[in-house]
């Protein structure tokens, strides 16, 4: 980046400085995949925090003058966001998902799952007029697809299972600064473990587990580095933890209850694993990919198949 005193010296606007972010990030080529899809959103993020300044302030803020304290600060954020490649949510210790901010730091992924698309929507049509009473997040991280949950479904209890002592912090932060105690509860457990099966019976499942696999892992952009090694990769094709979700899962969900699961890059390897189901892809409106939903019945029904694979897998 250009010397950052001489920088701070010749731009005093704020506008400025959201121009100049956006060209330093176009030009290092650094990577928009974490929620922030543009450089002028990111520029525009970092320079807020820096300020203080709530994401919606006046317009007419843009236009005022910086004091050289200000000016240094969000270069600081600029220059860490290029070298370092740290993802704007980790630089500014939140990220909004499905319009809701979530605390997030380096100890869960990044929130971006299509999947908000379809809490919005309530999960229909797949749902139909089932009345939900319990929802379960699992492998929940920062517990941000729960919450979300709870929001549309404000009736609902929700349950969080995660194994990342690191992570259940964050998610018990996140529970307690949208006030959520009474609706929202998290676990530690690894997968369904924390819960009795045939006793525990959700109308919902719904999941975005560790899922890509190596060659994915080893060709990620930087930015993708500085998130938990386990909230990404499980095993060489990245299916390990969803053919334990798929093999378990009908112990856990009501008669008419269903599975959403996210394995994005990794669908294709799914459908090779297990040709002989059609799998229910999700189209997303707002773009998203590699999301599929089957209910309680199909679980049942494919669970023999699902067990092989599962049991063959643990055994090696």
């Amino acid at each position: 980046m250009q010397q950052l005193q001489q920088v701070a010296e010749q731009l005093s606007q704020l506008k400025d400085y959201i121009r100049w972010g956006t060209s330093q990030f176009e030009a290092a080529g650094i990577f928009y995949g974490q929620g922030i899809p543009t450089p002028w959103e990111e520029a525009t993020i970092l320079a807020y925090h820096a300020l203080h300044l709530p994401a919606h302030a006046p317009v007419e803020f843009l236009d005022c003058t910086l004091t050289m304290v200000e000016r240094q600060q969000i270069l600081s954020l600029y220059q860490r966001r290029v070298e370092e490649r740290i993802p704007v949510a980790y630089l500014v210790g939140k990220a909004v998902y499905a319009g809701i901010e979530f605390l997030v730091d380096a100890r869960v992924i990044v929130p971006r799952s299509p999947i908000a698309e379809m809490i919005e929507a309530q999960f229909q049509p797949w749902l139909g007029e089932v009345e939900v009473e319990r929802i379960l997040d699992l492998c929940a991280g920062s517990g941000c697809i729960g919450m979300v949950c709870a929001a549309h479904f404000p009736e609902a209890q929700v349950d969080l299972l995660e194994l990342s002592d690191e992570a259940i912090e964050i998610a018990e932060k996140n529970i307690a600064h949208h006030h959520l105690q009474q609706q929202v509860i998290i676990h530690s457990s690894n997968v369904f473990s924390a819960l009795q099966p045939d006793i525990d019976r959700f109308d919902i499942i719904v999941t975005n587990p560790p899922y890509v696999d190596m060659a994915d892992i080893a060709s990620m952009p930087a930015e993708y580095h500085h998130e938990p090694a386990m909230a990404l990769g499980s095993g060489d094709d990245g299916l390990d933890i969803t053919v334990q979700i798929l093999a378990q899962a009908s112990d856990y969900l009501t008669a008419d209850g269903i599975l959403v699961v996210e394995v994005g890059n990794s669908g294709e390897q799914l459908e090779e694993l297990f040709p002989a189901i059609s799998f229910d892809w999700v189209e997303f409106e707002r773009g998203g990919f590699g999301v599929f939903v089957m209910n309680s019945a199909e679980l049942e029904a494919y669970k023999p198949m699902f067990e092989d694979v599962y049991n063959s897998r643990q055994s090696q």
